[in-house]
Protein backbone atom coordinates (compact mmCIF):
# COMPACT_ATOMS: atom_id res chain seq x y z
CA UNK A 1 0.00 0.00 0.00
CA UNK A 2 2.80 2.48 0.73
CA UNK A 3 4.47 1.39 -2.01
CA UNK A 4 1.29 2.37 -4.29
CA UNK A 5 0.75 5.86 -2.61
CA UNK A 6 4.28 6.62 -3.41
CA UNK A 7 3.86 5.92 -7.18
CA UNK A 8 0.67 7.69 -6.89
CA UNK A 9 2.25 11.01 -4.70
CA UNK A 10 5.23 10.80 -7.46
CA UNK A 11 2.80 10.51 -10.52
CA UNK A 12 0.85 13.53 -9.17
CA UNK A 13 4.25 15.28 -8.26
CA UNK A 14 5.15 14.83 -11.78
CA UNK A 15 1.72 16.32 -13.65
CA UNK A 16 2.48 19.20 -11.11
CA UNK A 17 6.07 19.63 -12.22
CA UNK A 18 4.69 19.84 -16.03
CA UNK A 19 6.46 16.60 -17.31
CA UNK A 20 3.40 15.54 -20.04
CA UNK A 21 2.54 11.97 -20.29
CA UNK A 22 1.32 11.13 -24.10
CA UNK A 23 0.03 7.75 -25.22
CA UNK A 24 1.61 6.83 -28.43
CA UNK A 25 -0.50 4.63 -30.54
CA UNK A 26 0.32 0.62 -30.59
CA UNK A 27 -0.38 -2.35 -32.39
CA UNK A 28 -0.91 -5.33 -31.15
CA UNK A 29 1.00 -8.11 -32.41
CA UNK A 30 -0.03 -12.17 -31.74
CA UNK A 31 2.64 -14.05 -30.96
CA UNK A 32 3.53 -16.84 -32.83
CA UNK A 33 6.36 -18.96 -34.67
CA UNK A 34 8.65 -17.66 -37.42
CA UNK A 35 11.78 -17.71 -39.50
CA UNK A 36 14.10 -15.11 -38.49
CA UNK A 37 17.13 -14.58 -40.73
CA UNK A 38 17.83 -15.15 -44.73
CA UNK A 39 19.39 -17.36 -46.37
CA UNK A 40 21.47 -14.82 -48.86
CA UNK A 41 24.37 -15.70 -47.30
CA UNK A 42 25.05 -12.69 -45.32
CA UNK A 43 27.11 -14.51 -42.64
CA UNK A 44 25.16 -12.02 -39.60
CA UNK A 45 21.57 -13.26 -41.03
CA UNK A 46 22.95 -16.44 -40.37
CA UNK A 47 21.77 -19.65 -39.72
CA UNK A 48 17.74 -19.79 -40.59
CA UNK A 49 15.87 -20.31 -37.06
CA UNK A 50 12.12 -20.82 -35.74
CA UNK A 51 11.91 -18.34 -33.14
CA UNK A 52 8.63 -18.55 -30.62
CA UNK A 53 6.99 -15.13 -29.59
CA UNK A 54 4.07 -14.06 -27.11
CA UNK A 55 1.65 -11.57 -27.72
CA UNK A 56 3.28 -7.75 -27.64
CA UNK A 57 2.45 -4.57 -28.72
CA UNK A 58 4.72 -2.16 -30.76
CA UNK A 59 4.27 1.39 -32.18
CA UNK A 60 2.47 1.96 -34.87
CA UNK A 61 4.74 5.07 -36.01
CA UNK A 62 8.37 5.96 -35.14
CA UNK A 63 8.68 8.54 -31.99
CA UNK A 64 8.44 11.73 -33.34
CA UNK A 65 10.20 14.66 -32.46
CA UNK A 66 6.98 16.60 -31.09
CA UNK A 67 6.46 13.06 -29.12
CA UNK A 68 10.08 13.33 -27.74
CA UNK A 69 10.21 17.17 -26.42
CA UNK A 70 6.82 16.74 -24.85
CA UNK A 71 8.09 13.83 -22.62
CA UNK A 72 11.84 14.89 -22.50
CA UNK A 73 12.55 18.06 -19.68
CA UNK A 74 15.28 19.13 -21.99
CA UNK A 75 15.13 18.56 -25.72
CA UNK A 76 18.65 16.55 -25.77
CA UNK A 77 18.10 14.52 -29.22
CA UNK A 78 20.30 17.53 -30.85
CA UNK A 79 17.99 16.92 -34.41
CA UNK A 80 19.89 16.90 -37.49
CA UNK A 81 16.58 17.41 -39.13
CA UNK A 82 14.78 20.55 -37.14
CA UNK A 83 10.85 22.20 -37.89
CA UNK A 84 9.14 18.55 -38.44
CA UNK A 85 7.29 17.87 -35.08
CA UNK A 86 6.06 14.80 -37.16
CA UNK A 87 9.28 13.46 -38.20
CA UNK A 88 10.71 11.00 -36.60
CA UNK A 89 13.00 12.25 -33.45
CA UNK A 90 16.46 11.22 -34.37
CA UNK A 91 20.15 11.79 -33.08
CA UNK A 92 18.87 9.98 -29.41
CA UNK A 93 21.73 7.44 -28.14
CA UNK A 94 20.19 4.00 -27.36
CA UNK A 95 21.07 5.64 -23.68
CA UNK A 96 19.11 8.54 -24.69
CA UNK A 97 16.37 6.34 -25.40
CA UNK A 98 16.15 4.34 -22.45
CA UNK A 99 15.60 7.47 -19.99
CA UNK A 100 12.96 8.94 -22.14
CA UNK A 101 11.18 5.72 -21.89
CA UNK A 102 11.83 5.69 -17.83
CA UNK A 103 10.33 9.40 -18.08
CA UNK A 104 7.22 8.30 -19.94
CA UNK A 105 6.49 4.78 -17.89
CA UNK A 106 6.46 7.52 -14.91
CA UNK A 107 3.84 9.51 -16.40
CA UNK A 108 1.88 7.16 -17.40
CA UNK A 109 2.36 4.14 -15.68
CA UNK A 110 2.76 2.00 -18.12
CA UNK A 111 6.09 -0.53 -19.27
CA UNK A 112 6.78 0.59 -22.91
CA UNK A 113 10.24 -0.57 -23.73
CA UNK A 114 12.15 -1.21 -26.89
CA UNK A 115 11.40 -4.15 -29.04
CA UNK A 116 14.26 -7.35 -29.26
CA UNK A 117 15.19 -7.99 -32.71
CA UNK A 118 13.34 -10.92 -33.03
CA UNK A 119 9.95 -8.24 -32.23
CA UNK A 120 10.99 -6.23 -34.25
CA UNK A 121 11.91 -8.47 -37.51
CA UNK A 122 8.65 -10.61 -36.68
CA UNK A 123 6.66 -7.35 -36.62
CA UNK A 124 8.21 -5.87 -39.83
CA UNK A 125 7.37 -9.34 -41.74
CA UNK A 126 3.83 -8.54 -41.22
CA UNK A 127 3.67 -11.23 -37.92
CA UNK A 128 0.89 -14.13 -38.45
CA UNK A 129 -0.26 -12.08 -41.32
CA UNK A 130 2.90 -12.39 -43.64
CA UNK A 131 2.84 -12.40 -47.34
CA UNK A 132 6.56 -12.79 -47.16
CA UNK A 133 7.22 -9.51 -48.72
CA UNK A 134 11.24 -8.07 -48.92
CA UNK A 135 10.50 -5.05 -47.45
CA UNK A 136 7.61 -3.95 -44.56
CA UNK A 137 4.54 -4.20 -46.50
CA UNK A 138 5.99 -4.61 -50.14
CA UNK A 139 8.03 -6.07 -52.89
CA UNK A 140 8.72 -2.39 -53.81
CA UNK A 141 11.02 -0.03 -51.52
CA UNK A 142 9.16 2.89 -53.25
CA UNK A 143 5.42 2.00 -51.61
CA UNK A 144 6.86 1.69 -48.26
CA UNK A 145 9.58 3.44 -47.68
CA UNK A 146 11.94 6.86 -47.84
CA UNK A 147 15.27 5.83 -48.87
CA UNK A 148 18.07 7.14 -50.52
CA UNK A 149 16.64 8.36 -53.85
CA UNK A 150 13.72 9.21 -52.82
CA UNK A 151 13.97 10.95 -49.89
CA UNK A 152 15.95 14.06 -50.53
CA UNK A 153 18.50 13.28 -47.81
CA UNK A 154 16.37 14.32 -45.09
CA UNK A 155 13.78 12.24 -43.03
CA UNK A 156 9.63 12.77 -43.30
CA UNK A 157 6.51 12.79 -40.98
CA UNK A 158 5.66 9.54 -40.25
CA UNK A 159 3.01 7.32 -41.96
CA UNK A 160 3.25 8.84 -45.38
CA UNK A 161 4.05 5.84 -46.97
CA UNK A 162 2.01 2.13 -46.78
CA UNK A 163 1.84 0.42 -43.88
CA UNK A 164 2.71 -3.34 -43.84
CA UNK A 165 0.58 -6.13 -43.12
CA UNK A 166 -0.37 -5.47 -39.40
CA UNK A 167 -1.34 -1.43 -40.25
CA UNK A 168 2.38 -0.37 -38.89
CA UNK A 169 4.10 2.31 -41.02
CA UNK A 170 8.04 3.27 -41.62
CA UNK A 171 9.12 -0.19 -40.27
CA UNK A 172 11.10 0.50 -44.02
CA UNK A 173 13.18 3.52 -44.30
CA UNK A 174 13.45 7.06 -42.57
CA UNK A 175 15.21 5.78 -39.57
CA UNK A 176 16.87 3.12 -38.63
CA UNK A 177 15.00 2.12 -35.57
CA UNK A 178 16.97 1.17 -32.11
CA UNK A 179 16.68 -2.25 -30.56
CA UNK A 180 16.77 -3.69 -27.52
CA UNK A 181 19.59 -6.49 -28.09
CA UNK A 182 23.49 -6.78 -27.98
CA UNK A 183 24.40 -6.98 -31.86
CA UNK A 184 26.50 -10.40 -32.25
CA UNK A 185 28.38 -10.08 -35.84
CA UNK A 186 28.46 -14.02 -35.80
CA UNK A 187 24.98 -13.93 -36.31
CA UNK A 188 22.20 -16.02 -34.57
CA UNK A 189 24.18 -19.04 -33.07
CA UNK A 190 23.42 -20.26 -29.54
CA UNK A 191 20.11 -18.19 -29.25
CA UNK A 192 17.23 -19.73 -27.31
CA UNK A 193 14.26 -20.25 -29.69
CA UNK A 194 11.28 -18.30 -27.06
CA UNK A 195 11.71 -14.80 -27.12
CA UNK A 196 15.38 -14.48 -27.62
CA UNK A 197 16.44 -10.95 -25.91
CA UNK A 198 20.30 -11.60 -27.54
CA UNK A 199 23.77 -12.02 -26.28
CA UNK A 200 24.38 -10.78 -22.77
CA UNK A 201 26.71 -8.54 -23.27
CA UNK A 202 28.60 -6.53 -26.22
CA UNK A 203 29.73 -3.33 -27.87
CA UNK A 204 27.24 -2.20 -30.07
CA UNK A 205 23.41 -2.29 -30.07
CA UNK A 206 21.00 -3.50 -32.96
CA UNK A 207 19.34 -1.32 -35.30
CA UNK A 208 17.07 -2.30 -37.68
CA UNK A 209 15.01 -1.04 -41.28
CA UNK A 210 17.21 1.37 -43.28
CA UNK A 211 17.01 5.05 -43.37
CA UNK A 212 16.58 7.83 -45.64
CA UNK A 213 20.08 7.44 -46.73
CA UNK A 214 19.71 3.16 -46.94
CA UNK A 215 20.21 1.85 -50.56
CA UNK A 216 18.04 -1.17 -51.18
CA UNK A 217 20.21 -4.16 -49.63
CA UNK A 218 19.93 -2.30 -45.91
CA UNK A 219 15.76 -2.14 -46.06
CA UNK A 220 15.29 -5.93 -46.40
CA UNK A 221 13.29 -7.01 -43.21
CA UNK A 222 15.76 -9.15 -42.28
CA UNK A 223 18.80 -6.67 -42.99
CA UNK A 224 21.24 -5.99 -39.75
CA UNK A 225 22.94 -3.64 -38.79
CA UNK A 226 24.83 -1.93 -35.23
CA UNK A 227 25.67 1.29 -33.82
CA UNK A 228 27.52 2.51 -31.25
CA UNK A 229 25.38 2.74 -27.74
CA UNK A 230 27.05 6.04 -26.96
CA UNK A 231 27.06 7.66 -30.15
CA UNK A 232 23.93 9.59 -31.58
CA UNK A 233 23.38 9.62 -35.41
CA UNK A 234 21.19 11.61 -37.85
CA UNK A 235 19.38 8.26 -39.00
CA UNK A 236 18.61 6.46 -36.02
CA UNK A 237 15.42 6.64 -34.05
CA UNK A 238 13.55 4.29 -32.67
CA UNK A 239 9.70 2.47 -32.02
CA UNK A 240 7.99 2.25 -28.59
CA UNK A 241 6.82 -2.19 -27.83
CA UNK A 242 5.43 -3.21 -24.69
CA UNK A 243 4.05 -6.57 -23.52
CA UNK A 244 1.46 -5.49 -20.90
CA UNK A 245 -2.41 -5.99 -22.10
CA UNK A 246 -3.13 -2.35 -20.94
Amino acid sequence: MKLLLSFSFLCLFMQMAGAQAIYPEMIFVQGGKFTMGSDMGVPDELPLHEVILDDFFIGKFEVTQAEWKQVMDQDTSLRYFEGCGSCPVERVSWYNVIEFIEKLNLNTGLNYRLPTEAEWEYAAKGGNKSRGFRYAGSNSFLSVAWKDGNSNAMTHPVGKKKPNELNIYDMTGNVFEWCSDWYSPTGYADLKKENPSGPATGKYRVIRGGSWFSDNTGLRVTDRRSANPLFRYGYVGFRLCRSDKK
